[in-house]
C-alpha cells in the first residue's frame, strides 16, 4: 500500500516560548486538561518504549494513572516483558498523541516502582474483573488459547468468592521520573513548533529550547 500521496495541513494552533509554563510538567497538566475537554479518546493513553538486555526496543501503549511533580504513573505486572525491561534498564521514553489536537508529548527518564501503599490503593480502586485478571494472566507469556485465560479467570473468581481481592504481589505501579518533555504542536507545511525542556538533575531548573521541525 503506497501511501505517499495521503497527508493533511496542521493548522490548529501554535506553541510560542512566550505562553508556555516554566514547569513543563503544569504545561504538560494544561494540554491534558485540553485533551480532556475535547473529548480526545482515552488522552491519558501513552506509548511507554523500553529497551530489552539486549538492546532489543519494544514499544506498546499504556494508561496514565496519576501525573504530579514526582512524574509519570502507570501500572502492570512486574513480571511482564516491560516489568523485565525495566528492571533491566530503568529508563524508558513515553509518548502522548492527541491527533484532534494536533498535538503530542514526548516524555523520557529513569523509572522507578511506586510505593506499595500507592499500588494498594490504586488495585483496590480497580473493578472487580480487571482485579481477577490482574491474578489471572501471566502477562506476556505463551498461552495455549483463550479458553485457558478463561478457565484461569473463573479459578480466580472462584479462590476469592464474594470477598475483597488482594493485590497480587507480582502487580503494581511505576514512575517515569522525566528528564526531558518535548511539547510538540502540528503547524503548516510541516513547519511545526516544537519546545523541548530537559534538566540534569531533580533539583535543577528545567532548560527550555525551540527544535527545528
Amino acid at each position: 500500500m503506497n501511501l505517499a500521496d495521503r497527508r493533511r495541513e496542521y493548522r490548529q494552533g501554535e506553541l510560542d516560548e512566550r505562553h508556555v509554563e516554566a514547569d513543563p510538567l503544569v504545561q504538560f497538566h494544561g494540554w491534558l486538561t485540553e485533551a480532556l475537554k475535547a473529548e480526545v479518546l482515552e488522552p491519558y493513553a501513552m506509548t511507554l518504549a523500553t529497551v530489552g538486555a539486549d538492546g532489543r526496543p519494544a514499544a506498546r501503549i499504556v494508561l496514565l494513572r496519576q501525573a504530579d511533580a514526582k512524574g509519570f504513573s502507570f501500572f502492570t505486572n512486574y513480571t511482564s516483558r516491560k516489568g523485565r525491561e525495566l528492571a533491566d534498564r530503568s529508563r524508558a521514553a513515553l509518548v502522548f498523541y492527541w491527533a484532534e489536537l494536533e498535538r503530542q508529548v514526548r516524555v523520557e527518564g529513569r523509572v522507578e516502582p511506586v510505593s506499595a501503599s500507592e499500588s494498594d490503593a490504586y488495585f483496590a480502586a480497580r473493578p472487580r474483573g480487571s482485579q481477577l485478571a490482574a491474578w489471572a494472566s501471566a502477562q506476556s507469556e505463551v498461552i495455549p488459547n483463550r479458553i485457558e485465560l478463561e478457565r484461569l479467570v473463573a479459578e480466580v473468581a472462584e479462590r476469592f468468592g464474594s470477598g475483597p481481592i488482594p493485590r497480587p504481589p507480582q502487580w503494581g505501579g511505576y514512575r517515569l521520573v522525566p528528564d526531558h518533555i518535548e511539547f510538540w504542536q502540528g503547524r503548516e507545511s510541516r513547519l511545526h513548533d516544537r519546545l523541548l525542556f530537559t534538566r540534569t538533575s531533580e533539583t535543577a531548573a528545567w532548560v527550555m529550547q525551540r527544535l527545528a521541525p
